[in-house]
């Protein structure tokens, strides 16, 4: 209790910590992109399965078939964006256990801040502005 007679605000009710980069507005902002990725993943599993049962129903021979090449495509473009959407989702995980010990918002690399906006766009992201960016290439030779 302070001074005042009041109880000293928790972790979750200290209003800094419910600012936009605040750890109770990036795990709400965290668990509602991790539950758009599981709605999209159980989409695109829907849409995989789609694919199999059609191929299922006919003697499909993607060698001589004039659409086998084109269902053999959207089954490895579901399948790709599944992978990747489960990336993602791993790269979402780890980003709840950095809010949790308090290290979310903080570079990997240089240890600095990672803006806010940045956190808004890619909520899961490890690196501050400058050192995601690529390095730069050295300038070729000309050839003599």
């Amino acid at each position: 209790m302070s001074s005042t007679g009041r109880r000293a605000p928790g972790p979750a009710e200290n209003p800094a910590e419910r600012g936009p980069s605040g750890p109770v507005a990036a795990r709400e902002r965290l668990a509602a992109d991790r539950a758009d990725t599981l709605a999209r993943m159980a989409a695109l599993g829907r849409d995989f399965d789609g694919i199999v049962a059609a191929n299922a129903l006919v003697a499909v021979d993607d060698e001589h078939d004039p659409e086998g090449g084109t269902t053999a495509f959207e089954r490895a473009h579901v399948a790709s964006l599944m992978e990747q959407a489960r990336e993602y989702l791993g790269d979402l995980d780890l980003a709840l256990q950095r809010v949790e010990l308090g290290t979310y918002g903080r570079c990997e690399a240089c240890g600095g801040t990672i803006p806010p906006e940045r956190l808004e766009i890619r909520p899961a992201a490890t690196t501050c502005v400058s050192c995601a960016e690529p390095s730069p290439r050295r300038p070729r030779r000309a050839a003599h």
